[in-house]
């Protein structure tokens, strides 16, 4: 079992920038298989088990059998390299079966085309990049730049910086949604694209892509859809019955979309998607080089060398699953959900913002410093993964959570109760909202 110190809320990032790393010499004589894998089970009782339900974020089951599959599949092509198609043809295949199979379930067409990429961030990037250089191919931009909702994941941010075209964040409107009115206002003529996500991590809203694709096809520019959590979640909510808002390839003005595999997608660590309505789109994501003695060189994503072990994960879930298995596990899922909001609604200080369509909450209140409950919840091993304007507490639910929700529940009572007792002073969410991890 975890323990945590309390208001350690600071996202572990090792080494920070401004401190020293501890060098250690190199072993002179190498450890035994054994020696090896008992210091890696040493180094791994520090990490939070994602299997005991104690995790809000940053790991998403579905049960033993996939995560099995997942993994047996990671390990089988671990060592095939996808930078490389004709020497490893089976991470060839493998990829444009995933993108294909991923296309059909986001209503792309036989234009459409995509690539597996490391993650979220890689995505956005490449999304960013291919909407520049297709629009710097056609007309002259002096100051580059795209606006993007406030909720808008940061990798938008770290796209801007390695692409040195300018960032909007554009305030969201009162529930919580990109504000449509105030993105259409902070265009100018140098803009090439705007996002929305679907849904946004801090809130687990989706923004409202239609009208977000007027606006674009209005300004003839590029709309990318930002659906990492819910691009493999929502299709299969749809279909078990639940309302969803449109925000795939069926909106007409969505130039891209990134989706990762490793969330509801269920696959190993790390694959995500990049997804482009029009194949001719994805050609400005690719790099060419050929001033060297090799000769020419392309890589269709940022990495260079790029492990089959997670393409093959995907493939090999995905064909495990089928659409059938996604569905089975989104029904229970969004039971689940259903009851996470259920207990919400029976503690009077909380408040679940906006209208959540998907599995990712979050709950604020007026009532008692949401701070102070998460820190009575840390003393009782929950991880907790906060959002820092508003204050709330965000819990992305996950099959993981179906033993352990009456436990959470039953914790998170008790820690409103003690935050209450406590009479936090007036200034503690100021105090310590500068040190809340908004991921």
């Amino acid at each position: 079992m975890n323990t945590q110190p309390a208001f350690n809320f600071t996202f572990p990032i090792n080494p920070m920038p401004n401190e020293a790393i501890n060098l250690i010499p190199f072993p002179r004589q190498g450890m035994s298989v054994e020696t090896v894998r008992q210091e890696l089970l040493n180094l791994q009782r520090s990490d939070w088990r994602h299997s005991e339900g104690r995790l809000p974020l940053h790991g998403y089951f579905a049960s033993k059998a996939v995560s099995d599959i997942a993994n047996e599949a990671a390990s089988m092509f671990a060592n095939t390299n996808a930078l490389a198609p004709n020497a490893f043809p089976s991470c060839k295949k493998m990829e444009q079966d995933v993108v294909s199979m991923a296309l059909h379930l986001l209503n792309g067409n036989s234009k459409s085309s995509g690539s597996i990429t490391s993650g979220g961030t890689e995505s956005i990037i490449l999304s960013v990049k291919a909407a520049r250089d297709k629009t710097r191919a056609s007309r002259a931009l002096r100051r580059p730049n795209i606006v993007v909702p406030s909720s808008a994941h940061p990798a938008f941010d770290k796209a801007a910086q390695l692409l040195d075209v300018a960032i909007s964040r554009v305030p969201v409107d009162v529930d919580w949604r990109c504000h449509v009115s105030a993105m259409e206002q902070a265009i100018d003529g140098d803009t090439f694209f705007i996002a929305a996500s679907a849904p946004s991590l801090p809130y687990g809203l989706i923004d409202p892509v239609s009208e977000l694709s007027e606006i674009a096809l209005k300004h003839g520019i590029w709309l990318h859809v930002d659906a990492c959590i819910g691009g493999l979640l929502a299709p299969f909510v749809r279909q078990t019955g639940y309302p969803v808002s449109d925000f795939d390839f069926m909106v007409r003005g969505v130039r891209s979309i990134s989706t990762d595999l490793h969330k509801f997608g269920y696959a190993a660590k790390g694959a995500s998607l990049i997804l482009y309505r029009d194949k001719e789109d994805h050609q400005f994501q690719y790099s060419h080089f050929r001033n060297w003695p090799k000769g020419e060189y392309i890589t269709p994503t940022l990495a260079g060398t790029r492990s089959g072990g997670p393409i093959a994960s995907a493939w090999a879930v995905m064909h495990f699953l089928g659409e059938d298995g996604y569905r089975e596990i989104t029904k229970r899922l969004m039971i689940l959900r259903d009851r996470y909001l259920a207990g919400f609604d029976e503690m009077p200080e909380l408040t679940v913002l906006g209208r959540p369509e998907l599995t990712v909450l979050t709950v604020i209140s007026d009532k008692v410093s949401v701070f102070s409950i998460a820190d009575e919840m840390r003393r009782r091993n929950w991880y907790m993964s906060l959002v820092a304007e508003p204050a709330g507490i965000q819990q992305t639910v996950n099959l993981v959570h179906e033993s352990i929700v009456d436990t959470y529940l039953k914790d998170l009572k008790a820690a409103i109760a003690f935050a209450r007792a406590q009479e936090p002073d007036q200034d503690f969410h100021l105090q310590h909202a500068s040190r809340v991890v908004t991921y």
